[in-house]
């Protein structure tokens, strides 16, 4: 079955760094797109980031474009959110995803706060 595994949230202060992590299984993790979400309590769940199968397209939310990095690693079977210059409004439980065998995906996601 189909396993999203996140890591690495934690709490950091406005402009730091986190790196997340999410390790995949059960499914052809290389050929398929992988993304990033993230929600806020009371908050519809926001799409934040999107890498194609090889890992040479990329796409961003506005709100995160030129200070998060999505990668991954087909050998592994990992997605990657490198994250910088965090802001307040970043704090979110963030989750793995991915569309596969009619459905969607998801991690159990991980806790990121952005504090001073």
């Amino acid at each position: 079955q189909v396993q999203l595994v996140e890591s690495g949230g934690g709490l950091v202060q406005p402009g730091g760094s986190l790196r997340l992590s999410c390790a995949a299984s059960g499914f052809p993790f290389s050929m398929l797109a992988m993304r990033w979400y993230r929600q806020v309590p009371g908050k519809e769940r926001e799409w934040v980031a999107r890498i194609g199968s090889t890992g040479v397209d990329t796409n961003y939310a506005y709100s995160v474009k030129g200070r998060f990095t999505i990668s991954r690693d087909n050998a592994k079977n990992t997605v990657d959110l490198q994250m910088n210059s965090l802001k307040i409004e970043d704090t979110a439980v963030y989750y793995c995803n991915v569309w596969t065998s009619g459905r969607d995906h998801w991690g159990q996601g991980t806790q990121v706060t952005v504090s001073s």
